[in-house]
């Protein structure tokens, strides 16, 4: 696989689209998607969480988090396939496509998107970087579910036509809380070799055995909110589609409350971002229909 493609870290993407999907379909609700901003918004998106992993990669790099020792995929600058200047080059474009594509669409809209747009470039730097990185404060979550979740998703349902209905709110948070459900199960198969490294995630504060309930509480609560708070929402059954996406957390949640540890892991953070993006699809479905 190509370095960058690796560092980018494919599996996380979803966390990405899946807001940016079911918060266009409910802002779109009865008068059509604008294609054009939903185009940018894409960009922003997906520009803004690959900087997320690269700047993640880089300064876990240069600080000695990542190791040899850790269970999950390597990691590019602490494994020398990229300088850490060469990863800051990387970082600093994936930003500028982000920042070029926020601009536009603030000109289109709204002046005030750019606020969320520096407010979204500080939270990715701050993550890992800073002297006081979030993601060591136990903070990395509650960070996710108000960008990944919230804020993307009512962002890209305003854009469409200046409006942010019910269903949207709800679509936020169903979005949300799963993506929080990637970021634990992450930090899960990370927690010894964060431990060592002094890396105080949230995981490694309250231990494997309350984050494999927390996430199997992230799942659980996001899918009964799709399928029972969004139809409500919505005034429809339609969104009743996102039933069909059930299958999808059988896998990962058997993998964490079976006990798997370290690369036994790995699938159950796949199957968590297949499951987000399966559900926002159908959601966004249902909302279109109705």
């Amino acid at each position: 696989m190509n370095v960058w493609v690796e560092a980018a870290r494919p599996r996380t993407l979803p966390a990405s689209l899946a807001p940016v999907l079911v918060g266009t379909a409910a802002g779109a609700q009865r008068h059509g998607i604008n294609v054009g901003r939903f185009a940018l918004v894409v960009i922003v998106a997906l520009s803004i969480q690959v900087a997320v992993n690269y700047a993640n990669d880089y300064f876990d790099g240069i600080r000695g988090v990542d190791t040899v020792q850790r269970a999950g995929p390597r990691r590019a600058v602490a494994s020398g396939l990229v300088t850490p200047r060469g990863m800051l080059v990387a970082i600093g474009i994936a930003m500028t496509v982000a920042g070029a594509a926020g601009f536009a669409l603030a000109a289109m809209v709204s002046w005030w998107l750019l606020l969320l747009g520096i407010g979204a470039f500080a939270a990715l730097l701050g993550y890992s970087g800073g002297p006081r990185p979030y993601a060591s404060e136990g903070l990395g979550e509650v960070f996710v579910f108000v960008f990944f979740g919230l804020a993307a998703t009512l962002g890209s349902s305003y854009v469409q036509h200046g409006r942010i209905p019910a269903t949207a709110w709800i679509a936020a948070i169903v979005t949300g809380v799963l993506a929080v459900a990637i970021l634990v199960v992450n930090n899960l198969r990370d927690v010894p070799t964060d431990a060592v490294a002094g890396k105080r995630t949230l995981a490694v504060r309250i231990g494997e055995l309350r984050t494999r309930q927390l996430f199997i509480a992230a799942i659980g609560c996001g899918l009964l909110l799709a399928v029972v708070g969004e139809p409500v929402a919505a005034q429809s059954a339609w969104p009743l589609l996102a039933l069909l996406a059930l299958p999808l957390a059988r896998e990962p949640i058997h993998a964490v409350r079976s006990g798997g540890v370290g690369r036994a892991l790995i699938p159950a953070l796949g199957g968590t971002g297949k499951l987000e993006l399966a559900v926002a699809v159908l959601l966004a479905a249902g909302l279109l229909i109705h």
